[in-house]
């Protein structure tokens, strides 16, 4: 119940530094922000926490927590990165996925797909998650799993973000039903390819993003 309350408020914050009603470098207030939520302080500094690990908060002992929006190059160093470790598991899931977890994805993707037609971006995110962490698991690699999850974490708000832009939605699943493609036939190579492009943030998807971090800030 805490860990869904503090998940909440992180959400709830994320949307307002992306909107601007928290522009660059201004301090969050947590007394004020807990009576906004009806929430103890508890919670609150959780939310605070996932959003550092976002790199959308610095915690500053002593001073409390300011909005931090990082900067082009720090973010397309983050996706980068990721892309990659999405392309080891998926080329890893290829030769190792099991039957169970293929009916796991494409129970996802019916999902998604329904997400995509009711315009729910929320929804398609959470859909969106669980199919990618099937991948890192199925990698059979512990630890590249792990490392792949808590990249994938700090980048959820960016990732959410990404879901808004006009017809994203729909592109992304179309790169799903691709990547299930690929693992379903084994083909290491063509998984690994498609989930390296479904994540990487380049050309127009990079300036939509990046416009949409210039418009908070502004």
């Amino acid at each position: 119940m805490e860990q869904r309350r503090a998940d909440n408020i992180a959400e709830a914050l994320e949307e307002r530094i992306f909107n601007g009603t928290y522009p660059n470098g201004e301090r969050l207030d947590e007394v004020r922000l807990a009576e906004q939520f009806g929430v103890s302080r508890t919670p609150l500094r959780e939310a605070f926490q996932r959003l550092a690990l976002s790199g959308l908060v610095e915690l500053i002992p002593r001073r409390g927590a300011f909005v931090r929006q990082p900067g082009p190059i720090e973010l397309m160093e983050m996706f980068e990165v990721m892309s990659e470790l999405e392309a080891i598991c998926g080329r890893l899931a290829a030769r190792r996925i099991t039957e169970e977890a293929l009916a796991e994805l494409r129970d996802a993707n019916s999902k998604c797909k329904a997400a995509v037609a009711a315009n729910d971006t929320d929804r398609y995110y959470t859909e969106n998650e669980r199919f990618h962490r099937v991948i890192y698991r199925q990698s059979g690699n512990g630890f590249l799993e792990q490392e792949a999850a808590k990249l994938h974490k700090r980048l959820k708000p960016f990732r959410r973000q990404q879901l808004r832009f006009r017809g994203r939605m729909g592109q992304s699943m179309a790169e799903h039903e691709a990547i299930v493609a690929a693992l379903s036939a084994g083909d290491s190579d063509r998984a690994g390819q498609v989930l390296r492009d479904h994540v990487a943030v380049q050309g127009e998807k990079f300036h939509h993003l990046m416009a949409s971090l210039k418009s908070a800030a502004e």
